[in-house]
């Protein structure tokens, strides 16, 4: 008996199991929201890879008269191909945001229009023109995303893959922060310098740790893996492992409460374990 070939949705199926629920996703929205069909299709449905819809949807956002959408798109095209990886952070952030945000449903509704997402996305392709020396047109991007999304996220930094940026206005990252893998973040985080010294200056931000709405970390201190920091705190000094802290300027109240703070989302303090200024 002869075995009929797979169809194109099964082939992504197999192949790409994020792009192939996106094209679902994008294409009930077309049927149900008939005034945005067209853009449901231009941005998802036209294209055969994620990657390709991420480089258009991000040229149409970004693209303005000094440097117009398809030369951005060339770009970001020539990042994704010498650096296939990029694809893969892409789908770790898309399902960090699924999994770990209540608000959302969809893969794609964050690819669409979640500028925390979209910002992180431009700022890898801003990188890779870093790492090739090509420093004043990924400053460009950088300026280009800090107008367009309200996120301002240095090339040269270094941020790891599977991060949530909730609501991202306000997000700042300075030039030596390195964030991890897992980490989860919410508007108003600042990972800054703390005066006019040069060199390696920013936080270093480890794995799985979660970031509560406006929290400041400032200057080249860790906060330790698995940890919490909690809304409007102001941390100054190295953070624990697995601790949360809180306060201007932080404290260490007690524990991270969870083994995966970035995962769980859980921005509730319990009363203090511990009293003491880290």
């Amino acid at each position: 008996m002869e075995r009929s070939l797979p169809t194109i949705a099964e082939k992504f199926a197999v192949c790409d199991p994020v792009w192939s629920q996106m094209r679902e996703e994008a294409l009930r929205i077309s049927r149900a929201e008939p005034a945005i069909a067209s853009f449901v299709y231009a941005t998802v449905l036209n294209h055969e890879r994620l990657e390709d819809a991420l480089t258009f949807h991000l040229a149409q956002k970004l693209g303005n008269n000094n440097v117009g959408p398809m030369v951005v798109r060339e770009v970001f095209q020539a990042a994704l191909s010498d650096e296939p990886s990029i694809g893969d952070s892409v789908r770790a952030d898309l399902s960090a945001v699924f999994e770990r945000d209540p608000a959302v449903n969809t893969y794609v509704e964050p690819f669409l229009f979640f500028k925390g997402f979209l910002a992180l996305q431009a700022y890898r392709m801003a990188h890779w023109l870093w790492s090739k020396g090509r420093t004043t047109f990924a400053l460009h991007f950088q300026s280009r995303v800090s107008e367009v999304f309200g996120v301002d996220i240095h090339p040269a930094a270094h941020v790891g893959r599977g991060i949530m940026m909730d609501h991202g206005t306000a997000i700042v990252i300075g030039e030596t922060a390195v964030v991890e893998d897992d980490v989860s973040m919410l508007h108003g985080v600042t990972l800054g310098g703390t005066g006019k010294e040069q060199g390696d200056r920013h936080p270093k931000i480890r794995r799985g740790v979660m970031l509560g709405a406006g929290a400041k970390v400032l200057g080249n201190i860790e906060v330790g893996a698995y940890s919490r920091v909690g809304a409007g705190s102001v941390v100054l000094a190295p953070v624990p492992e697995r601790c949360t802290v809180a306060g201007v300027p932080a404290k260490v109240v007690g524990c991270a409460g969870c083994t995966q703070p970035a995962h769980e989302m859980n921005q509730i303090i319990e009363e203090p374990e511990y009293d003491y200024q880290i």
